[in-house]
């Protein structure tokens, strides 16, 4: 038997030997050309040699090319797996002449190779030409020898190939197979023409016009040819199949993930096998020709293919992720006609592990959604559009899987509906954001993110990434590209960077591209979703559309990973000493330290914190694996991942579990730590090195602040804490274990020698043992003792004013302490005087003079201050003259 890579090498070779160029095939991205999602014919690596916009080394070509037609209006996703011949990748055989040969040899040759390599009868054989083409119809009635009845005149457009509006055109000629009378159909051109019983395996155009306008058709000076051949038809068609799905090139795809998934492809669940296998196909090659899995474009065409595939797994049964463990089969069959599938085989594999486990979770939960929702539902009613939409929003699931998924049930979506209700969400949005105080400003982001969609972020797995350029801003604007030295702000379709917000920092690194480098200081998120990397052009120019290479600073990355990780033990340690009425009130996760708020009604002690640090450490030590999962919020909750109060989650969160489980809670593995976080974290709790508390202290009433370091900064604190202490015990001439007994002696020592000057201070302040009488002035019959004391201590005046009260006897004691610029104030009236003089009243005197306010106590003894010491012998003037009336 013939296998599909014979099928293909036959046709090349043969028209090597006709003097053909074989070209390789061209990616499936088109250069240059932004009329098209993807390639989709052979003959567009060659549409500017057709139109004369470039000169070709040869004027004879064939081709084996890669196509995908899986958006626009060439989208067969919908259909692939159901029918027998409908692909989102299939591969193209052609031949062209660029003003070469034309017609005559242009039949023969496919004539030949169809009868003579390929061995085709021509009794099953006839053809179409359209119904102004003479020329055709004579030329095949002398290479055929056919009679008309063989050879069909088709007057419609199936006939007239045209590239566009304007531009080359022409009529074109198929082949076609009569399959037999058991299949059903008639053939072309009759009414049950779209049967399966006559097939056409190959279309050839004869490019002999070119379309001014509408109205006006010129005859091309030098007219040429483009054929097309299914590969997969032919293939069909040789090996003596009726589907595409029954050549050996399927059949090897199929019988492996037969194994994988440990079923057979037979009976209904046939079409899913033969999703995965179409699908597979499709994803590696785009993986391969550098489209990565995104929420808009190309990247978003692929997602919505790997996504059906897994929802067919899914189907089948399958637990684990299927689509990266048949790369090695694939490549197998297809990577000696196709070295970029060896070369990308490991990127290919990863991209689709990666996807696969991630929408894994999510397509369950999805589609038990879509079950409750249907189950609601009226035999044969269509799903409710905004039901669609939801699923959409939340799960990921394109309309289509959507549709596909309800195929089985005969039903449908309410289009009208999801469109509603997607027009009502950015409404929606866009009002949120209006208000929200940034729509002056930053217009521009909003826009933005309706024209690019959201970046899809690569960072919980990856540090580089390939992306492409889709927005640059500068001063505000978005603009086409920036210059060397602007500042700029970059969107891409996807990152590595991780955009700040939960606290986290955003990252910062290189992006570079095939005109310049952008060196990125910062990366932000705008409007929830958009990734901006906020740099400068620090070489050459960064333009709208360039392909680029992103790498976040590693090293910064991991330091961040870490400090993230450490608030989640912090936090749990912190419930667990201090009770779980401790919620999280804020963060910083910087790479240099990490900052965490929490309500707590007063100052944690040390016994506390040292408890809390102890038990981080515990948690690290113990190396356990941090471990995410994508659920419901509700789900979150109920296995008892921590939320923040007041924070807005959407359906879907990423729940974030570290620490070594414990045992079985209510059937849920019971970590050290859970919470919803949407941050990037360790691999293992030992990643994080170590865990230093450095300082607590108030925030706000209720609020304190913990602070603390991790890895090497926490290392690097303690090495200079212990330098420290070693420094501090040389010079108080001990050992650092004999340091705290010294210190505490020194401080004792220090006391016992204050109390002394104290002591001597007020001695000499009051007299140094002579009367205090002898300082005393009379003033209107009453003695009046009124100093200042430099450098006595304000605590220490009430007791000096007593004892000088009863060395007067009779009379009045004002007493101004300074130290350091300020001043303290104390009055004491002897009793026999109190009815003269208040004591409260002669202080508030002073006070003012002072520069402060109030001041109290009793008649007989008040204290008070002020700010100026400067002013201390006119506070005690002020108070003699309130004696002397």
């Amino acid at each position: 038997m013939i296998s599909v890579n014979d099928v293909r090498s036959t046709f090349l070779d043969y028209f090597r030997q006709n003097g053909h160029e074989v070209v390789a095939s061209s990616p499936l991205v088109p250069h240059n050309d932004p009329t098209l999602l993807f390639t989709n014919a052979g003959m567009v690596q060659f549409k500017n040699v057709f139109t004369g916009a470039e000169k070709s080394d040869y004027d004879r070509a064939t081709t084996a090319q890669k196509c995908v037609r899986a958006g626009g209006k060439h989208n067969d996703l919908d259909n692939v797996g159901y029918t027998a011949r409908h692909h989102t990748f299939f591969e193209m055989l052609g031949n062209f002449s660029f003003g070469d040969y034309f017609k005559d040899q242009a039949i023969e040759f496919a004539w030949n190779l169809t009868t003579k390599e390929y061995g085709l009868k021509p009794d099953n054989l006839l053809i179409t030409v359209h119904s102004s083409d003479e020329d055709a119809a004579a030329i095949w009635r002398k290479v055929t020898g056919f009679d008309d009845s063989r050879i069909i005149r088709i007057p419609t457009l199936d006939n007239f190939w045209s590239m566009g509006d304007t531009g080359p055109c022409g009529p074109c000629s198929e082949i076609f197979i009569d399959q037999g009378p058991d299949l059903a159909g008639g053939p072309p051109g009759s009414p049950d023409e779209d049967g399966d019983r006559f097939l056409e395996f190959w279309n050839l155009v004869f490019m002999q016009y070119e379309q001014i306008t509408p109205d006006e058709r010129v005859d091309l000076p030098k007219p040429s040819i483009d054929t097309g051949m299914g590969l997969e038809r032919m293939a069909a068609i040789l090996q003596g199949v009726n589907s595409n799905f029954d050549t050996d090139l399927f059949q090897t795809l199929i019988r492996a993930t037969e194994e994988c998934i440990g079923r057979e492809a037979d009976g209904d669940a046939r079409p899913s096998f033969n999703v995965i296998a179409d699908h597979l196909r499709t994803s590696a090659f785009l993986i391969a020709d550098g489209v990565l899995p995104s929420n808009e474009g190309r990247g978003y065409v692929l997602r919505r293919i790997m996504r059906r595939a897994m929802r067919h797994a899914s189907i089948l049964g399958a637990q684990d992720p299927v689509m990266h463990r048949l790369v090695p089969t694939l490549t197998g069959e297809m990577g000696q006609a196709f070295p970029e599938l060896i070369r990308g085989q490991a990127l290919i594999t990863e991209t689709l592990k990666l996807e696969e486990t991630r929408f894994q979770e999510t397509l369950e939960r999805g589609l038990r959604l879509l079950a409750d929702e249907t189950d609601k539902l009226a035999d044969g009613a269509d799903l409710p559009g905004d039901v669609a939409f939801r699923l959409y929003d939340t799960f990921g699931f394109p309309l289509d899987l959507t549709e596909d998924a309800l195929r089985r049930e005969g039903r449908s979506v309410d289009h009208a509906g999801f469109d509603t209700a997607m027009a009502e969400q950015k409404a929606k949005a866009r009002a949120a954001w209006s208000g929200s105080g940034d729509a002056t400003t930053e217009q521009v982001w909003f826009d933005l993110r309706e024209e690019a969609g959201a970046t899809e972020f690569l960072g919980y797995g990856a540090t580089t990434a390939q992306g492409q350029i889709v927005a640059v801003v500068l001063d505000g604007n978005a603009v086409d590209a920036a210059g060397e030295g602007d500042d700029v702000a970059l969107v891409l379709n996807q990152t590595p960077f991780y955009g700040e917000s939960g606290g986290q920092m955003g990252d910062t690194g290189m992006i570079e591209t095939p005109s310049g480098r952008i060196a990125v200081s910062d990366t932000q998120k705008k409007l929830g979703d958009m990734h901006v990397h906020v740099g400068k052009v620090v070489e050459g120019t960064a333009r709208v559309g360039h392909e680029a290479t992103l790498a976040a600073d590693i090293d910064r990355r991991d330091r961040l990973r870490g400090n993230h990780s450490a608030t989640h033990l912090l936090h749990e340690a912190l419930r667990r000493r201090l009770g779980d009425h401790v919620t999280q009130k804020g963060s910083l996760v910087a790479p240099e330290r990490l900052r965490f708020d929490i309500s707590y009604p007063k100052p944690v002690e040390d016994g506390d914190l040292a408890a809390v640090e102890a038990e981080v450490n515990a948690a690290i030590r113990r190396n356990a694996a941090v471990a995410t999962r994508l659920m419901t919020t509700d789900e979150a909750i109920e296995q008892g991942a921590l939320a923040l109060f007041g924070e807005k989650y959407g359906d879907e969160v990423r729940v974030v579990s570290m620490g070594a489980p414990t045992g079985d809670k209510d059937g849920e593995k019971d970590y050290f730590s859970t919470e919803l976080c949407g941050g990037t974290h360790v691999e293992r709790t030992g990643d994080i090195g170590a865990f230093k508390i450095v300082s607590e202290s108030a925030v706000a009433s209720g609020v304190r602040r913990i602070e603390a370091l991790t890895g090497e900064a926490a290392m690097v604190y303690l090495d200079e804490q212990d330098q420290r202490v070693r420094g501090l015990s040389s010079r108080l001439k001990t050992t650092p274990a004999d340091l705290e007994t010294r210190v505490k002696a020194l401080v004792e020592e220090r006391r016992k020698l204050e109390r002394e000057v104290a002591d001597l201070r007020r001695k000499l302040a009051t007299g140094g043992g002579a009367s205090t009488g002898d300082d005393a002035k009379e003033i209107a019959g009453v003695k009046v003792l009124a100093k200042v004391l430099e450098g006595v201590p304000g605590k220490d005046l009430r007791g000096m004013a007593d004892q000088m009260k009863q060395q007067l006897g009779s009379g009045i004691v004002v007493l101004v302490a300074t130290d350091e610029g300020k001043a303290a104030i104390v009055a004491g009236v002897t009793d026999d005087l109190t009815e003269r003089f208040n004591a409260v009243d002669l202080v508030k005197i002073g006070v003012t003079e002072l520069g402060g306010r109030g001041g109290g106590g009793r008649p007989d003894m008040a204290q008070g201050g002020g700010p100026d010491a400067a002013q201390a012998a006119q506070a005690l003037a002020a108070i003699e003259q309130k004696i002397l009336g």
